[in-house]
């Protein structure tokens, strides 16, 4: 009876321990994939949570395709974006009254003069300015200004397509931002140890770098793609003058001379009774006692 009871206590000893031990190993499961699932990537693009995975993978598949201008035509601008620039060198009459006309031309039309240097020698007068202005004026404020020429030296006109660069970084921002979101979500919710806080924040970190470089990157397009550059250089031919084989003063130079010269004989004279004084005032004691003793 005793032996039938020893045999039912460890089996049932040996139940409870098997129950324990899978019970553990469920938790431990449990919490390996949680942390799993908090862990970040190295790049914004990939999957965050099992639940998403499936999503983020299909949406980096789409951008990586060749035909990145179709992706998500409701988010992203399509619109073609063009960076138009030009430079130009003509030839004027006046340098500074073309300067003064193409000022006048640029702020007609929306537009100003980034920076300006003006040089002056014995044969040419010449300056180099560069002209920004809005991409729709951009052929009218170039024919303007070349208009103002006696002659074109020459035009030059390039064009730079971005719209799949600037597609693709607004494309992967986007993604960034959803992915920055999410882990924002998991941070506030799920996180639970300070490694998966730490790790998590890290990340974020990382991700928000990657996003202020894509931004700034949109910015830098957005502006060139909006303001095209006009480079024009104006400089006009100047004729020296023959410099006289000799110098020949005018009357007035020459009446000025005059003046200078007497006014110069009257100095010295004053300053030389200054320095005569004690022979003066001898002369004068002598001219006395001689006047006197004749008398």
């Amino acid at each position: 009876m005793k032996t039938n009871k020893f045999k039912i206590s460890r089996i049932i000893i040996l139940v409870g321990v098997t129950l324990l031990g899978y019970s553990c190993s469920n938790r431990e499961s449990k919490y390996a994939l949680d942390s799993e699932n908090i862990m970040l990537e190295d790049t914004g693009e990939t999957p965050v949570l099992a639940s998403i995975e499936s999503e983020e993978k299909t949406e980096e598949v789409t951008l990586l395709d060749s035909d990145r201008v179709k992706t998500k035509k409701n988010n992203v601008d399509t619109k073609l974006k063009i960076i138009k620039n030009a430079n130009c060198r003509i030839k004027v009459k006046d340098v500074e009254e073309a300067t003064v006309l193409a000022r006048k031309i640029a702020l007609k039309y929306q537009g100003y003069i980034s920076d300006e240097r003006f040089t002056n020698t014995n044969y040419t007068k010449e300056n180099r300015f560069t002209i920004r202005i809005p991409q729709d004026q951009f052929d009218t404020v170039l024919d303007s200004v070349c208009g103002l020429a006696e002659f074109v030296d020459y035009k030059n006109i390039s064009t730079i397509d971005v719209t799949e660069e600037y597609i693709d970084i607004t494309s992967r921002l986007k993604t960034k931002l959803d992915v920055k979101e999410r882990y924002e979500t998991i941070l506030r919710t799920r996180a639970k140890t300070v490694e998966d806080i730490l790790k998590t924040e890290e990340k974020l970190s990382l991700l928000q770098e990657e996003i202020e470089s894509a931004q700034g990157r949109l910015k830098y397009l957005s502006n060139k793609v909006s303001y095209s550059t006009v480079q024009v250089d104006v400089y006009q031919t100047i004729i020296p003058k023959e410099e006289p084989a000799e110098y020949q003063p005018r009357f007035l130079d020459k009446a000025k001379q005059g003046l200078s010269f007497g006014w110069s004989i009257i100095e010295n004279l004053t300053l030389l009774l200054f320095y005569i004084w004690p022979l003066l005032v001898l002369g004068g004691v002598i001219f006395v006692y001689f006047k006197w003793v004749k008398k």
